[in-house]
């Protein structure tokens, strides 16, 4: 794993992360799991349940995001016979503790252990794909790379292969900040990730520009990897800029790699 206690006590997490304690009950057919992954700090993920024999993906989401900004987006997963579990950051929802990008990744594996419990455990259907938009792509590439045996595949919506590469396109202070091996590292295990993926990226985005979904697309060491470009699109509205082609490509990925 990159070291990243040095982006960790920096002004740095202030422009990364934009936690929100934002919470709400859970809507009907849904419930919430807590997870606990330090001393007095547990996570909260809500179970989207469509239909018990469907596949699952263990989402996460975006920096400015939370859990419950999905009680509206589920049903369109649902519309295509794909069940959505959606993980919280440390610090944000109802989840304890503050984000860092150390916590990030080691809460990834933990997360999708207790995850494919609780599915075990509820009887739903085992098979599981994990997808991460934007801050979420770094937990969602750890996951790929820790469990080539236990995952169906891995989507990527808006990330990047690398925060140090976001840091670089936003100008965010860095002085003093040795990037590189935080880098090198990423790159190097992502070369080695085996996974089919998915990657969808909007063609206009200015906060994490498409070209990174292409260094990444570029990277992956699966053989088995789509990119798509939703035309039009920019970081925020990507989803409904291109709806169809945004759903029905997840869900044909889902169906290829069952």
């Amino acid at each position: 794993m990159p070291d990243y206690s040095q982006i960790d006590h920096s002004p740095l997490l202030g422009f990364l992360f934009y936690p929100r304690r934002d919470y709400s009950p859970s809507p009907e057919g849904a419930f919430d799991f807590f997870v606990p992954v330090d001393q007095g700090v547990s996570i909260g993920c809500r179970f989207y349940v469509g239909d018990r024999n469907w596949p699952w993906i263990l989402y996460f989401h975006g920096n400015g995001e939370v859990v419950s900004d999905y009680d509206e987006i589920a049903p369109f997963y649902h519309r295509k016979r794909i069940d959505l579990v959606v993980a919280d950051f440390r610090g944000y929802g109802a989840s304890g503790g503050s984000p860092t990008f150390t916590n990030l990744v080691q809460d990834a594996p933990t997360l999708f252990e207790a995850v494919k419990e609780e599915l075990s455990r509820k009887g739903f259907q085992p098979d599981l794909w994990v997808m991460g938009r934007s801050m979420g792509s770094i937990s969602a590439l750890e996951i790929a790379d820790h469990y080539p045996d236990k995952l169906k595949g891995l989507v990527v919506e808006s990330g990047f292969a690398s925060v140090t590469r976001l840091i670089k396109h936003l100008g965010l202070p860095s002085r003093g900040i040795n990037l590189e091996p935080m880098e090198q590292e990423r790159m190097n295990r992502i070369r080695k990730i085996s996974v089919p993926a998915l990657i969808i990226h909007g063609e206009f985005d200015n906060l994490v520009p498409l070209q990174e979904a292409k260094d990444l697309f570029a990277a992956l060491g699966t053989a088995q990897k789509q990119l798509i470009i939703i035309p039009q699109a920019d970081h925020n509205n990507i989803m409904f800029a291109g709806l169809e082609q945004y759903f029905e490509g997840i869900q044909k990925f889902i169906e290829m790699t069952k």
